[in-house]
């Protein structure tokens, strides 16, 4: 059974950083890809960060390049995004999941979602 469970969400002002972390279990981990998605009030879940399985590569979405950085520890079967230079834009529920590897703008996730990590940014 797959099992994802997201930390790190919190309140900060603009400009802040927060750390989110993935734990998982359940997956061949070191095997697969690994994204985090967001998703605020009324819109559509959308990718934010992807990492390949061994981290040589990684994508970002537009509107997290340069502020984001996405990263994994296949020992610990875990996976980050330390989130810099927060905007009141990325207030969102934050997932973590197990994606397809990335065709395009196109990121497909393969696993559950957990229950999410809320990440509040105040103006």
């Amino acid at each position: 059974q797959v099992q994802l469970l997201e930390s790190g969400g919190g309140l900060v002002q603009a400009g802040g950083s927060l750390r989110l972390s993935c734990a998982t279990s359940g997956l061949p981990f070191s095997s697969v890809y690994m994204g985090w998605f967001r998703q605020a009030p009324g819109k559509e879940r959308e990718f934010a960060a992807v990492i390949s399985p061994s981290a040589r590569s990684t994508w970002y979405a537009d509107s997290v390049k340069g502020r984001f950085t996405i990263s994994r520890d296949n020992a610990k079967n875990t996976v980050d995004l330390q989130m810099n230079s927060l905007k009141p834009e990325d207030t969102a529920a934050y997932y973590c999941a197990a994606v397809k590897s990335p065709r395009g703008q196109e990121v497909v996730p393969v696993s559950s979602w957990g229950q999410g990590t809320q990440v509040t940014v105040s103006s």
